[in-house]
């Protein structure tokens, strides 16, 4: 894309993200270029974990709509890859005085970027960890499909990844 579509492009594209994660109940904590952090707190992880999939399914209905406008106008379109997983994360002002970020970290934070990162090399749009798959009801298992087992960059242990049966969306 021409250097003059790239921030409307990816306005467009954030308005989506936050829209639905807003809308499913979660938290956006930072966009980094093309990239969202967000959060889905709840007591119970299975409603966490339910929270971040209905976000997920109305990005990709939200992102449907905007790239058919876009390219209606002969304007860039664009993809997006997920992945989702769940652990302890710790908040917090990370910076000095000039410049403080309020930031999450933690291993889950890491895991759940190396688990996004894996979404262009195994062809799938959307990964989830085994962690997250476990959370998860009985009826909403039933609903995915093994992509396999792979070692993460700074992961200590292979992580079994998980996808939503495309032949169930």
């Amino acid at each position: 894309a021409p250097p003059s579509e790239i921030i409307p492009l990816l306005t467009d594209y954030a308005e989506a993200v936050i829209t639905a994660i807003h809308e499913a109940g979660g938290d956006v904590l930072k966009l980094i270029g093309d990239g969202t952090l967000a959060v889905f707190r709840a007591d119970d992880p299975a409603e966490a974990c339910r929270r971040a999939l209905r976000a997920e399914e109305d990005l990709r209905e939200r992102l449907k709509a905007l790239n058919e406008r876009r390219q209606a106008q002969e304007r860039p379109i664009t993809t997006t890859y997920i992945g989702l997983h769940i652990g302890e994360v710790f908040y917090g002002n990370v910076g000095s005085l000039d410049r403080l970020d309020f930031t999450v970290v933690g291993p889950a934070v890491n895991e759940t970027s190396r688990i996004a990162s894996m979404c262009r090399s195994v062809d799938r749009p959307l990964l989830l960890s085994s962690t997250f798959a476990d959370a998860l009801p009985a009826a909403e298992r039933a609903r995915l499909v093994s992509v396999g087992r792979f070692a993460l960059r700074g992961v200590g242990k292979a992580q079994h990844l998980f996808t939503v049966d495309p032949g169930l969306t």
